[in-house]
């Protein structure tokens, strides 16, 4: 069983990252944190999805706007094998870590 960090990206600005994808035959259970390091607000999204490009559903967070040097997390999530965490972030500014175990 992994525990720990299972992913942890530092996002390119307006660009979908698969961050993290459960593998075969596990279930996960993670925390995602999301840091704004600019100054400035930043638009991030953060989606639950089958393939690296999202679709309309799988969106969690859209758009959700962090303010400069602030951090954005979800907690408790619970994704079945094969699902990815997919980010996206306005700027190239945005780190994003994923905590938690896999089953």
């Amino acid at each position: 069983m992994a525990s720990g960090t299972l992913g942890q990206a530092a996002l390119t600005a307006a660009t979908n990252t698969t961050v993290y994808t459960v593998p075969a035959g596990k279930v996960a259970t993670v925390n995602v944190n999301l840091l704004n390091r600019d100054a400035g607000p930043c638009a991030v999204r953060l989606a639950v999805a089958a393939t690296a490009t999202p679709t309309t559903s799988e969106w969690i967070e859209y758009d959700a706007v962090i303010d400069g040097q602030t951090p954005l997390e979800r907690t408790g999530l619970v994704l079945t094998a094969g699902k990815m965490l997919v980010a996206y972030s306005s700027n190239g500014s945005t780190s994003v870590n994923v905590y938690g175990y896999e089953d």
